[in-house]
Parts: C-alpha cells; sequence; structure tokens
C-alpha cells in the first residue's frame, strides 16, 4: 500500500487537512498479457467507487511472482492461476515446503486458456509433436510455465524431449514465433490477448488442440483444470479448439482491512460492465463463477459480500 502525498502541498507545507489517496498496488504480469489490462482496470474501478483510494497494475513475472509479492505485502493484491494460487496455500510444488498460509481469495475472474500456438505452415498438429521443438514455456515465475510443466509431465513428456526450451514472456514468444526463432509458444491466458491477436496480423498461425485424452492426464494431476472449448475467430485465421483452462483469482493478504476487502469485492461484481468494457474475458465475471472456480479460502471482508447477496458458499471457502 501506497502513500501518494502531493508535491505541492508538500512543498507549501499546507495543513489543510487534506487526506491524499491511498493507492493499491495490483500485481499483474507482462503487458501482452490479460492481467495487465484487467489489473489496471481494476484499478480505475478502486479509484471511481471506493473513497480514498486509488489503484495501479504493476508489471510483474506474473503468478508464481505474484503470491510471494503479496505473502510479504510487497503488493495489496494479486492475479494468480488457480494452480499456482492452491500450491502456494498447500506448501507443494513450486512453493515445497514453505507454505503461504497468509493469502486468501476475493474471488475469481475469468478463466485461462493453455493456449499452443504455432506457425500455420508448421509440421506440428499435436501436443506429442513438441517432441524435438524449439519451445518457449512463459516467462521464468510465471502461471504460464507451470500449466505447461504441468500439462507435459501428466502426458510423459519434459523440457528435455524438446530442441531447446526458452523462457520467454508473452510478447517475446510472439516476437520470437514471427520472426523464426522458435516453433512452438505457450500461452495460459484469457482469450484473446493482445499479443496473439498481433502475431496473427503479421503471420498465419494454429492453435494446437488437445485430445480428450490428454486433457483427461492433466485434470488428473491438476484438479483446477477443466476443459475449455476456445471459439472460432477469437485470432484471424483460427478455428474453434479444445484445451484446458485453469481460473484466475484475485488474491490478497489476510491481513488487508476487512470493510476494503468487502468494497473491492462489492465493485468487482456491481460495476463489472466497467471491467468487462477493458476485456472481453470479464464477461465470466460472476458470483457462481467466482466460487465455483476459487480454490482457497475467502478473505473475511469478500466472504461477508457473497453473504450478503445470498451465494451458495462452498465450505471450502470459509
Amino acid at each position: 500500500m501506497r502513500r501518494l502525498i502531493p508535491s505541492l502541498a508538500l512543498g507549501l507545507g499546507l495543513a489543510m487537512g487534506a487526506q491524499a489517496d491511498t493507492s493499491l498496488s495490483i500485481a499483474t504480469g507482462g503487458t501482452g498479457g490479460v492481467y495487465y489490462p484487467i489489473g489496471g482496470g481494476l484499478g480505475e474501478m478502486i479509484g471511481r467507487h471506493i473513497d480514498g483510494y486509488t489503484g495501479v497494475a504493476e508489471v510483474t513475472g506474473a503468478s508464481v511472482e505474484n503470491m510471494g509479492l503479496v505473502f510479504r505485502e510487497d503488493s495489496d493484491m494479486a492475479l494468480a492461476l488457480a494452480d499456482t494460487v492452491l500450491a502456494a496455500y498447500e506448501g507443494t510444488d513450486p512453493f515445497e515446503g514453505r507454505a503461504l498460509e497468509n493469502i486468501r481469495a476475493l474471488g475469481s475472474i475469468y478463466p485461462n486458456a493453455v493456449q499452443i500456438v504455432v506457425l500455420a505452415s508448421s509440421d506440428i498438429h499435436s501436443l506429442s509433436d513438441l517432441a524435438g521443438q524449439r519451445v518457449s514455456v512463459g516467462a521464468p515465475g510465471s502461471g504460464t510455465e507451470v500449466s505447461a510443466q504441468t500439462l507435459l509431465e501428466a502426458n510423459g513428456m519434459s523440457y528435455d524431449d524438446f530442441r531447446s526450451t526458452q523462457r520467454l514472456n508473452f510478447n517475446e514468444t510472439a516476437d520470437a514465433l514471427r520472426d523464426g526463432d522458435i516453433d512452438v509458444g505457450f500461452w495460459s491466458v484469457g482469450p484473446p490477448t493482445s499479443s496473439i491477436m498481433s502475431l496473427a496480423t503479421s503471420r498465419d498461425i494454429r492453435v494446437i488442440e488437445l485430445s480428450q485424452e490428454e486433457i483427461d492426464n492433466a485434470i488428473a494431476v491438476e484438479p483446477t483444470f477443466a476443459p475449455y472449448d476456445m471459439p472460432a475467430g477469437l485470432y484471424e485465421g483460427v478455428d474453434d479448439v479444445l484445451t484446458i483452462g485453469t481460473p484466475n483469482v484475485l488474491v490478497v493478504n489476510e491481513a488487508m482491512d476487512e470493510e476494503l476487502a468487502y468494497n473491492i469485492t462489492r465493485i468487482m461484481f456491481e460495476y463489472v460492465q466497467e471491467l468487462r468494457d477493458v476485456h472481453p474475458a470479464a464477461e465470466s465475471t460472476t458470483v457462481p463463477f467466482s466460487l465455483g472456480a476459487t480454490p482457497i479460502p475467502l478473505h473475511p471482508g469478500a466472504l461477508r459480500y457473497y453473504e450478503e447477496v445470498g451465494a451458495d458458499i462452498p465450505d471450502r471457502l470459509r
């Protein structure tokens, strides 16, 4: 939480009793994904609808890094993939032996889709075809890399099967595909995402479809996964694709003021159209989706909001 003091008032030494707004840091991801615009939109909503507060989206390495930022209270809120959030809370890989027990959820906002992208001219048509290829698995510390590793390992593959492995952020992955520096790129992000949209305007692309067996294998290892039908037309020239999805969770530290947590949760749903105007991924931002998809207990302030609207709250979230 950052206190913003107007420099003019400071310089003149005015004692007018004016109270500066408190700026809330929202840990997101890279600018080429969906976290950054969603986080920015949420920050603007906080500034419009919660007296005394503003919100600012911070560029980060995404999900894994974001959990540490909230745990240490270096950020006030964070967006992160449900599998990463659950692993952090329970202390499982990549948080083995260091459970972040002070993290709490305000809710889930929208599902990510694992999107495995190649150029349309590529001979790669299936997950197993990634063997021997140059692959970007997402930025270090990102939920994309966690999802990529889980999907691969659940289906008997690993980075050792690749000709080379790179850990690039979304924009870097799109640039590398466009320039022929890699053969395959992983994204775990709410479609459509700007980096793939931009790539599709300069190169013909395809998104690799997963088989039902591959999806079932992944769900058996990571229960927060679910089948996801990505509709045609989200990217130029790309047909509908069956893949897997993972919810994105808005996470805070349990130390957050209860009234503040209540109000952030409240405006997220009461003014949801403002978030949808920022990015269509927020079409999924509903109370039923949030409560069905969130993997860790709710902050007491968020719990109060869901109780007030008469929602059916699963016991695991209390």
